[in-house]
């Protein structure tokens, strides 16, 4: 208890510009955790949303029904079904057009839904700068603190003619705070940007394979209209 009212103390106790440093670090802290726990929320979302809507796909249903389906529920249309939207879109738009072979009709829709696809993407990936910034800074604001907090405490041992480690260890301590500050900051910041990289990076591969797969059906729904 005696070392937590001392550690209140240094702070409360602590110059104006480490007083400026540790808020500065405590905001990027709290926008940090509040970013990692919607960042968080946001993708399991978006594999939720996946899994449900690529079981609806697979599951043998009408490809128009299911357009129809999405396009008529008045909701926000993301991830794989905002791909699917956007390509099935886009093939009945060039089908409806004469003297469109089957090859420009399968790259319009794979051009669309790379657009939707990148879309989505972006999308999952907003603030994640943030968390990157926060932890390559963090230590650096943290240590501009821990500098300033020293350099003050040897300036007020210039008039004393005996110094001893006494006099200088709260003025230490104080600036040590800002580097443990800085490191509190930057540590979770770095690992959640890793770990939501690894995701995104997941989650875009599955986007285009879906792509890709989605593709081959439309191909062969081309050259079946082709044929006709």
């Amino acid at each position: 208890m005696n070392s937590e009212l001392n550690v209140l103390g240094l702070i409360l106790g602590a110059s104006i510009p480490v007083k400026l440093v540790l808020g500065i670090l405590v905001g990027f802290s709290v926008a940090s955790w509040f970013i990692i726990f919607r960042k968080k929320a946001l993708i399991d979302r978006a594999n939720a949303g996946a899994d449900e809507f690529e079981e609806r796909f697979w599951s043998g249903a009408d490809l128009a029904g299911l357009f129809k389906e999405l396009t008529s529920a008045g909701e926000r249309i993301v991830g794989s079904a905002a791909i699917f939207e956007a390509g099935f879109r886009e093939f009945a738009r060039l089908r409806q057009r004469r003297g469109v072979d089957s090859r420009a009709l399968l790259e319009g829709a794979q051009r669309a839904m790379r657009v939707a696809a990148t879309r989505e993407v972006d999308r999952l990936e907003q603030s994640l700068e943030f968390l990157a910034n926060v932890g390559s800074i963090s230590p650096y604001v943290g240590l501009f603190g821990t500098v300033w907090g020293i350099m003050i405490a040897f300036q007020g041992l210039a008039n004393v003619k005996e110094a001893t480690i006494a006099m200088v260890a709260p003025g230490i301590s104080e600036a040590l705070i800002a580097t443990a500050m800085g490191l509190f900051a930057a540590i979770p910041a770095v690992w959640a940007y890793n770990r939501f990289s690894t995701k995104l990076e997941r989650i875009s591969m599955r986007y285009d394979t879906f792509v890709e797969e989605f593709s081959s059906i439309l191909a062969r729904q081309a050259h079946v209209d082709e044929g006709t």
